[in-house]
């Protein structure tokens, strides 16, 4: 008996982490899909490593207010926008932002990454470096909007 309840107990907990973790295409099978970027916007890319803690918490992250996507483990997704201010931010017991300039041309890269919380942990948005990031985006799971081929 306690041999079966061990082996349901893992089963279930590999169940949890699974549904917690980015699912979608990775990033070598969307990379020639990505479009080229317009000559007077800027890119901005949202990305969370793989990893297990904090794994259920998936909050919204918004871009002056309007939601963009969510915090996946493990997961990248990208907007274009117009040059301009922006301020990033998540929401779980607290709301943590960022402020930065967009400029035409640009590449950001916006990492988020969970801290212990009070009741839950906090999903806090950093800029992050344009030298290493785009490394780490590579290695993950694209989970933005469905793009094709014809988008470039």
């Amino acid at each position: 008996m306690k041999k079966l309840f061990r082996a349901l107990l893992i089963s279930a907990g590999a169940a949890l982490v699974a549904t917690g973790c980015a699912s979608g295409p990775q990033y070598k099978d969307v990379a020639s899909a990505i479009p080229t970027l317009a000559a007077d916007h800027g890119r901005i890319y949202f990305f969370r490593s793989s990893n297990f803690g904090g794994a259920a918490i998936q909050p919204e992250i918004k871009l002056n207010d309007k939601v963009v996507g969510r915090s996946v483990p493990g997961g990248f997704f990208f907007i274009d926008e117009m040059p301009g201010e922006y301020t990033v931010s998540t929401s779980t017991e607290v709301k943590r932002n960022i402020k930065f300039m967009l400029h035409a041309g640009d590449t950001k890269y916006v990492r988020t990454s969970v801290s212990m919380g009070l009741l839950v942990g906090r999903v806090t948005p950093t800029l992050d470096d344009p030298e290493t990031a785009p490394q780490e985006v590579e290695q993950l799971t694209y989970t933005g909007t469905p793009i094709s081929p014809a988008a470039k």
